[in-house]
C-alpha cells in the first residue's frame, strides 16, 4: 500500500497488478479470461497441494528493457495466447511482457539461480546516481547514499520485523517459506533524491509518500526519516542507531516510522508465500495485514510486538462506527471499490485493520485456512466479489449480520 506521513491513503497496492508496462492489462485479461472458462463456482484457486505461483520452466530469454536490451535465465511463469509472458528474473523482478518486446525466448535446461546480495547490488547500481554504498544484513540488501549509520538502522529494524514476522506466524497454522531472493531496499538521503527516483516508478503520487514497496521489482523504497519534519535539529550529527530510536520514537515520529514498516510488511507477505505477488489478493486483507504489523516498539531491543492494537487505527474506526452502513462489511470484503476510491479508503482502512485484527483474535483458526486458501492464488487472476465473498463465508460461515454483530462488539471492547 501507499500511504502518506499523515495516514492518508493515495493509491492500493494492487495497483501495481494493472499498471506498469503495456503487457500488465493484457495479461491480466486474458488469465481472468482462463478462470472464466475453468470454474463459475468460485475463485481460481490451485489443487490439493501448496501451488508455488511464482516458479515456471526455465527459459533463456531476451528482451527490451528501459535503457537496453536485456538477456537472462528466467523462470517463465505464464505464456498467453497473445504472445505475452509474465517471467521471474533471478533479480526477483517480476516482467510483464507483450510479445514484440520479447527478442528471443527458448527453453533451457540451466539453472535458475537467484542472484546473491553482491549480484543484486551490482545489477541495479547502474541505475541510480553516483555515491551509493551497499549495507548487507541476513536477509536484506539496502543501497543508500545516506549515512551508514541510518543504513544500519534501518537494517535492524527490517530483520527484527522480519524475525517477528516468522516467530508470529510460527505459532500458527500457516504455510510460510524463506524468501527466495535477497530482499532490497533503497533509502536516499533526503526527500529531493529521494523524488528523483520514485517519480519514475510511481509518478506525481511519489510527492505525497515516504516510502512504497514495488510489487514488480519486489523493493521497498524509501528516504532518511530523521530528516522528516525537522526531527534532526539543522546541523545535528546523527551518530547511533541509539540516537536514532530516540529520534524515531517520539510520538510525531510514530506515524512515519510505521509508514515503512507497513511497505516492509507486504514485502515480506509477498516473498514469504502468505501471499503472490500480482494475485487478486482482496486489498482489506492485504492493508489489514500490514496494518496489523506495523507499529513498531523501537524503545525495545529484543524484538517485535506483534498484533498489538493499533491503536490510530482504532480511534479512526471507532469515528466511523456511529455513521457506519449496515452493508459495511460486506461491500468491504467483496470488492476493492472503496479501498481504490480515496474517499471512502479514510473509513475503509481503519476498517481492514479492525476487521483483521478481529479475525485473528477471535476466530484464529478460521483464519488461517483462510489465509492458506488465498495463498493459493495465481498471479494475475481475477476474482469476481461473488466468489470473494464465497471464499470468506466458507471459512467464517454464511451469517454476515451475526459475524459483523460479533465484530463490532469486540471492536468496542478493545482498549
Amino acid at each position: 500500500m501507499l500511504k502518506n506521513r499523515n495516514g492518508n491513503w493515495t493509491a492500493s497496492a494492487s495497483a501495481w497488478r494493472q499498471a506498469g508496462r503495456r503487457g500488465l492489462r493484457s495479461a491480466a485479461i486474458c488469465w481472468w479470461a482462463i478462470c472464466l472458462v475453468l470454474t463459475s463456482t468460485g475463485p481460481c484457486l490451485a489443487q490439493e497441494e501448496k501451488y508455488a505461483p511464482l516458479t515456471g520452466p526455465t527459459v533463456e530469454i531476451e528482451f527490451r528493457a528501459p535503457g537496453s536490451n536485456r538477456r537472462t535465465v528466467a523462470e517463465e511463469i505464464a505464456k498467453y495466447g497473445d504472445g505475452s509472458r509474465l517471467v521471474l528474473t533471478p533479480d526477483g523482478q517480476l516482467w510483464t511482457l507483450m510479445a514484440d518486446e520479447i527478442l528471443s525466448c527458448q527453453p533451457t535446461q540451466a539453472d535458475f539461480r537467484p542472484m546473491s546480495a553482491e549480484q543484486m547490488y551490482a545489477e541495479f547500481r547502474d541505475q541510480l546516481p553516483a555515491g551509493f554504498q551497499v549495507h548487507k544484513t541476513k536477509h536484506y540488501v539496502i543501497v543508500y547514499n545516506t549515512s551508514p549509520v541510518y543504513a544500519r538502522w534501518a537494517g535492524e529494524l527490517f530483520e527484527r520485523l522480519h524475525r517477528g514476522f516468522y516467530n508470529y506466524w510460527d505459532d500458527r497454522d500457516v504455510e510460510l517459506h524463506e524468501p527466495r531472493f535477497p530482499l532490497p531496499a533503497v533509502v536516499f538521503s533526503n526527500k529531493q533524491s529521494y523524488l528523483q527516483y520514485a517519480r519514475r516508478e510511481i509518478g506525481d503520487a511519489a510527492e505525497a509518500m515516504i516510502g512504497y514497496y514495488n510489487m514488480k521489482t519486489n523493493r521497498i523504497v524509501s528516504y532518511d526519516l530523521t530528516g522528516v519534519d525537522g526531527l534532526v535539529p539543522q546541523g545535528a550529527r546523527v551518530s547511533s542507531s541509539r540516537v536514532i530510536n530516540q529520534i524515531l520514537s517520539t510520538p510525531q515520529a510514530e506515524r512515519t516510522v510505521a509508514t515503512i514498516v507497513h511497505e516492509a510488511v507486504h514485502q515480506i507477505a509477498y516473498n514469504s508465500g502468505l501471499q503472490v505477488r500480482l494475485a487478486d489478493n482482496p486489498v482489506w486483507l492485504s492493508e489489514g495485514l500490514a496494518m496489523y504489523f506495523e507499529s513498531p516498539d523501537l524503545r525495545s531491543r529484543s524484538g517485535w510486538r506483534m498484533g498489538q492494537v493499533n491503536y490510530h487505527n482504532l480511534r479512526l474506526f471507532a469515528q466511523y462506527l456511529p455513521n457506519r452502513p449496515a452493508d459495511s462489511l460486506l461491500t468491504l470484503i467483496s470488492s476493492d471499490d472503496r479501498l481504490r476510491n480515496s474517499q471512502a479508503a479514510r473509513t475503509a482502512y481503519p476498517e481492514s485493520w479492525a476487521l483483521t485484527y478481529f479475525l485473528i483474535k477471535a476466530r484464529p483458526k478460521e483464519f488461517d485456512g483462510y489465509l492458506n486458501e488465498l495463498s493459493r492464488l495465481p498471479p494475475l487472476g481475477e476474482t469476481t466479489p461473488r466468489e470473494r465473498l464465497e471464499t470468506f463465508q466458507k471459512y467464517f460461515g454464511d451469517d454476515l449480520q451475526k459475524l459483523d454483530a460479533d465484530f463490532i462488539t469486540f471492536i468496542r471492547r478493545v482498549r
